[in-house]
């Protein structure tokens, strides 16, 4: 059996093909890595991360319509960001950001750094679970 560029060829597009419809059927799946603000450090950037706590602040930016939070976890406080996109569906749930201050909130975003501080990108209204008063 001799192998040809053709046979090459269509045995590397069945291979993408394969690969790429299990990327999109397993992509619902893949859960936010769960992380204490302490854990956090410079090798989890452009990770998706999931942290557990309280607001302790919620401030509009002056110049657009994000939203600036402060959680804490008990072992440390990050900020989290809410941009414009995301404030509009939350907005269409008829949620406020204001709603989170002083509340327990699980909140899953993509870790970033900024001017060395390092934050959480909240992309999706579905990103913020709300669970009780504290």
């Amino acid at each position: 059996m001799e192998i040809t560029d053709d046979k090459i060829f269509k045995i590397a597009l069945v291979t993408t093909l394969i690969g790429i419809l299990g990327l999109i059927f397993f992509s619902g799946y893949i859960e936010p890595k769960v992380v204490k603000i302490s854990e956090i450090d410079r090798s989890n950037i452009e990770e998706k991360v999931s942290i557990t706590g309280v607001i302790e602040s919620v401030e509009k930016s002056s110049s657009s319509n994000s939203y600036f939070l402060q959680i804490n976890d008990g072992t440390g406080k990050l900020q989290v960001i809410i941009f414009e996109s995301t404030i509009v569906e939350l907005e269409e749930l008829g949620t406020n950001p204001e709603i989170f201050l002083n509340q327990k909130v699980e909140i899953s975003g993509t870790l970033t750094e900024y001017k060395n501080t390092m934050e959480i990108i909240v992309s999706n209204s579905k990103d913020i679970t709300l669970f009780s008063n504290t």
